[in-house]
C-alpha cells in the first residue's frame, strides 16, 4: 500500500513538470508508469516468495501425473456413410425443372413442397433414435459396461460416448464411438451402420413396399389354393386312374374298333369251321376259345364285365369321370396361372423396392483403434500445474494485499470480527458434537451389565 502511493505520488510530482519532448513521448505511450510499477511490484512480490511458488508447481505438477495417469483411456472409432436420394426420379426431375426455370428461390421451396430432400437429416434422426441405442445397449450388455441398471442412463451415457454429425456440403454422415475397449468401439461403430439399415428398410413406406408386401400375402395364399386344388386332381386321378382322360377316351375307342374288327374276323372263321368240321374237332374249339376271348374283352373296355381289379376306366364311366376330371384339371392350371403371374409381379415388386428404399452406404467402416484418443496426459499436467502456480500466486497477492492494509482499517477490523466469529462458532460446534459424542460412549458402557456397579450416585446424575 505505501509502495502504491509512493508511486502514485512520483507519478503526480513528475506530471506536475512542464511538459517536455521525453514526457510528451511518454504520455502517447498505451502503457502507463503506474501500470509499470505495478507490474514490477507483482513481479518482487513473485520473485521474493519463489521458493513458495517452486514448491507449489511441483506439488500440483506431482499431483496432475498421478491423476493424468489415472484417468482411464479412451479410444475412438469412425466410421462415415454417404446416405443416398431415396426420392423417386419423376420428382428429382420436377424439382430440377422448376429451379431451373424460375431461380434458386423458387427451386428450393419446391424441393421442400415435393419432398426432395436430402436422406441425411432423417438417417442423423434415425441414429439418434432410442430404439438403435436400446439394440446397441442389448447387443453389446453396456448396462453391464457402464454400470447403470436402468435403461435410460445407459442411454444417456451411450450418447455421451457418441457423436454423430453431417457435412451440409457433402452430405457425408460422420459416426464416432469413443470407448475404453477399442474392439467394443469398432462394433459399436459398425453397429449403428447395421442398425440404420435395418430400420431404414422397416420403416420405408414406399408404393413399392405396400405393393411388395400384398403380393407376398397374395402368393402365400394362391400357393395354399394351388397345392389344395392339386392335391385333390392328384386323389381323383389315382383313385378313379384317370392319367388323361381326352388320350385315354382315344386311346380306348381305338383298342375297341380293333377288338371289334378281330371278333367279327374270329366269328366269321368260326362259322366257316362249323360249316366243314363237327363241334368236337380242334380247330372248331379253338376257333369258338378265340371269339369268346376276343367278347369279353370287348365287354371289359365297353364296361360290361363288372370288373373291379380293371387298371383303367371303361368307355361307359369315360363321360361320368370326364366332367370331374376336366374341371379340376380346369381348377388346378388355373391357380398355377396365377400363382406365376403373381411371382412375375412380386420379383418386380422386390426390384422397385430396392430401387426406392434408401441403401447405407458405407465410405469408411469403423475399424479396431491402434492408438488412443484421450487424454493427453501432457496437457493434463501442463495445465495441472499452470493452475497450481495460478491459485499459489492469488494467494501471495492476497497475503500481501492483506498485510499491507493498516490494523485500524475499518474493513480490515470488519473482516477479522467475522472470522473471529466464524472461528468461535466453528469451536463450540465442534466442543458440542465431542461431547456428545463422549456422552453416548458413556451411555454405551452403563448398559453394559458389571461396569455400573462402582459408580456412585453424583456420576449418575451427570
Amino acid at each position: 500500500m505505501i509502495l502504491k502511493l509512493s508511486t502514485k505520488s512520483l507519478v503526480s510530482e513528475e506530471l506536475s513538470e512542464p511538459l517536455s519532448a521525453g514526457s510528451t513521448q511518454a504520455m502517447r505511450n498505451p502503457i502507463s508508469l503506474d501500470d509499470q510499477f505495478v507490474a514490477l511490484h507483482y513481479l518482487q512480490l513473485f520473485w521474493a516468495h519463489r521458493r513458495v511458488l517452486l514448491r507449489a508447481g511441483v506439488f500440483a505438477a506431482s499431483v496432475s501425473v498421478v491423476v493424468a495417469f489415472l484417468i482411464p483411456t479412451q479410444f475412438r472409432s469412425v466410421t462415415r456413410l454417404m446416405p443416398p436420394d431415396s426420392q423417386g426420379a419423376g420428382l428429382g426431375a420436377l424439382a430440377a425443372l422448376t429451379a431451373r426455370s424460375g431461380g434458386i428461390g423458387i427451386g428450393g421451396l419446391a424441393g421442400d413442397l415435393l419432398g426432395v430432400k436430402s436422406s441425411g437429416a432423417l438417417f442423423v434422426g434415425m441414429l439418434n433414435s432410442d430404439t438403435v441405442r436400446e439394440a446397441i445397449i442389448a447387443k453389446f450388455d453396456l448396462k453391464k459396461v457402464y454400470r447403470t441398471p436402468e435403461m435410460e442412463d445407459a442411454r444417456s451415457t451411450l450418447a455421451e460416448h457418441t457423436a454423430i454429425s453431417e457435412d451440409r456440403k457433402s452430405g457425408i454422415i460422420t459416426i464416432e464411438v469413443k470407448d475404453h475397449d477399442p474392439r467394443r468401439a469398432a462394433g459399436i461403430c459398425n453397429a449403428y451402420v447395421e442398425q440404420l439399415d435395418s430400420r431404414v428398410e422397416e420403416v420405408s413406406t414406399s408404393s413399392a413396399r405396400r405393393e411388395r408386401v400384398f403380393l407376398e400375402g397374395r402368393l402365400h395364399a394362391v400357393k395354399a389354393d394351388l397345392d389344395a386344388a392339386a392335391k385333390n386332381f392328384s386323389d381323383f386321378a389315382s383313385k378313379n386312374t384317370a392319367i388323361d382322360i381326352p388320350a385315354q377316351g382315344k386311346a380306348m375307342v381305338e383298342a375297341a374298333a380293333t377288338l371289334q374288327g378281330q371278333l367279327i374276323a374270329a366269328q366269321a372263321e368260326l362259322s366257316g369251321l362249323q360249316q366243314i368240321y363237327a363241334e368236337q374237332n380242334v380247330r372248331v374249339r379253338s376257333a369258338q376259345a378265340r371269339v369268346k376271348e376276343l367278347q369279353a374283352k370287348l365287354n371289359e373296355i365297353g364296361g360290361q364285365g363288372g370288373d373291379a381289379t380293371d387298371l383303367y376306366p371303361s368307355i361307359r364311366k369315360l363321360p361320368l369321370l370326364g366332367v370331374t376330371y376336366a374341371d379340376l384339371y380346369r381348377q388346378t392350371k388355373i391357380e398355377e396361372t396365377i400363382y406365376e403371374l403373381l411371382t412375375q409381379q412380386y420379383e418386380l415388386a422386390k426390384v422397385e423396392e430396392a430401387k426406392e428404399v434408401p441403401v447405407v452406404k458405407v465410405l469408411d467402416r469403423a475399424s479396431v483403434p491402434g492408438r488412443k484418443s484421450s487424454p493427453s496426459r501432457t496437457l493434463v499436467v501442463l495445465i495441472g500445474t499452470l493452475l497450481g502456480l495460478a491459485c499459489c500466486s492469488v494467494w501471495i497477492i492476497a497475503k500481501s494485499n492483506w498485510e499491507s492494509i493498516g490494523a485500524t482499517d475499518p474493513r480490515k477490523v470488519f473482516a477479522e470480527g467475522v472470522l473471529l466469529t466464524i472461528q468461535s462458532h466453528l469451536e463450540r460446534l465442534y466442543r458440542t458434537r465431542a461431547q456428545r459424542t463422549s456422552w453416548r460412549r458413556d451411555q454405551e458402557d452403563r448398559s453394559i451389565p458389571g461396569q455400573g456397579d462402582g459408580l456412585d450416585k453424583s456420576d449418575l446424575s451427570s
